[in-house]
C-alpha cells in the first residue's frame, strides 16, 4: 500500500512516500521564501523516482489540512485533490499540528509537546499533545505572552512559531527546540491508519482548516 504525503502548511515544502506505514522516500526544503508552487510537483516526482514507482501505483494521497499558511495550504490541497481525481484514489487529511508533534515525538518520545506554527507577529497556531499523542490542548490560534500555556506544566515547544517566545519563556518549564519543524513524514502513521479504516475526504468539497481568528490566551491555573 503506497501513500504519497504532502506537507505545505509552513515555509517547509515536504513530500514523503510510504509503503504499509513505513517511510521509503522523503524530499523537503526549508527556506525563507514560500516555494511550494515551484517545488511541490518536482519533489513528488523525486520521491517516486527514488522508489522506482509511478503515479499509477499510488493507493492514496495524504495532505496537511491546516492550520497554517493560507497560500501553502491551498497549493498542497489543490495538488492533492488533482492527483486523487486524476488517479481515482482516496484523499486523506492530517492536522498540521498533529503531524508536527508526531515528528517531535521521534526526538522526545516521553515528553509533552507543544506544536506551534507561526501566524505572524506574536500569534501562533498551537496544540499540546501527551507522550501518547493524545490532545492535552486542542488546536487554537493565540497571541503569546509570558504566561501562555504555563498551566500545562513542563513541555517541549517545537515548530516554526517557537522563535517568538525564546526569550519570553527563558528559565521556565517550557523548553524550546527550534530544529524540529513540519515534515511530511509526520503524517505517515495516522494516514496509514485512516487508509485502513477508509476515513477519506470528499475530493470535490474538501477545504483546508485555516483557523483565521485569533484570541488572547488568558488561561491561568
Amino acid at each position: 500500500m503506497f501513500i504519497l504525503h504532502l506537507e505545505t502548511s509552513t515555509k517547509v515544502c515536504s513530500v514523503a512516500l510510504s509503503q504499509d506505514g513505513e517511510c521509503i522516500a522523503l524530499k523537503e526544503s526549508n527556506t525563507d521564501d514560500y516555494q511550494h508552487a515551484e517545488q511541490l510537483t518536482i519533489f513528488i516526482q523525486d520521491v517516486l523516482t527514488q522508489s522506482s514507482l509511478t503515479l499509477k501505483q499510488l493507493n492514496a494521497v495524504s495532505v496537511s489540512s491546516g492550520p497554517g499558511s493560507y497560500t501553502g495550504l491551498r497549493i498542497g490541497v489543490s495538488t492533492a485533490k488533482g492527483l486523487c481525481y486524476a488517479l481515482e484514489i482516496p484523499l486523506i487529511s492530517v492536522d498540521s499540528l498533529y503531524a508536527l508533534a508526531k515528528v517531535g515525538s521521534e526526538t522526545y518520545p516521553d515528553k509533552q509537546l507543544c506544536a506551534m506554527i507561526d501566524a505572524r507577529r506574536m500569534e501562533v497556531y498551537s496544540a499540546i499533545y501527551s507522550p501518547d499523542m493524545g490532545a492535552v490542548k486542542s488546536i487554537s490560534a493565540d497571541i503569546l505572552d509570558e504566561d501562555s500555556y504555563s498551566e500545562f506544566g513542563p513541555m517541549i515547544c517545537i515548530g516554526d512559531g517557537v522563535g517568538k517566545i525564546k526569550e519570553l519563556w527563558k528559565g521556565t518549564q517550557r523548553f524550546i527546540d527550534e530544529q524540529i519543524v513540519c515534515s511530511a513524514r509526520g503524517q505517515i502513521d495516522l494516514a496509514y491508519e485512516k487508509m485502513k479504516r477508509e476515513e477519506f475526504e470528499d475530493v470535490a468539497y474538501f477545504e483546508p482548516f485555516y483557523l483565521k481568528d485569533f484570541v488572547l490566551n488568558t488561561r491561568k491555573i
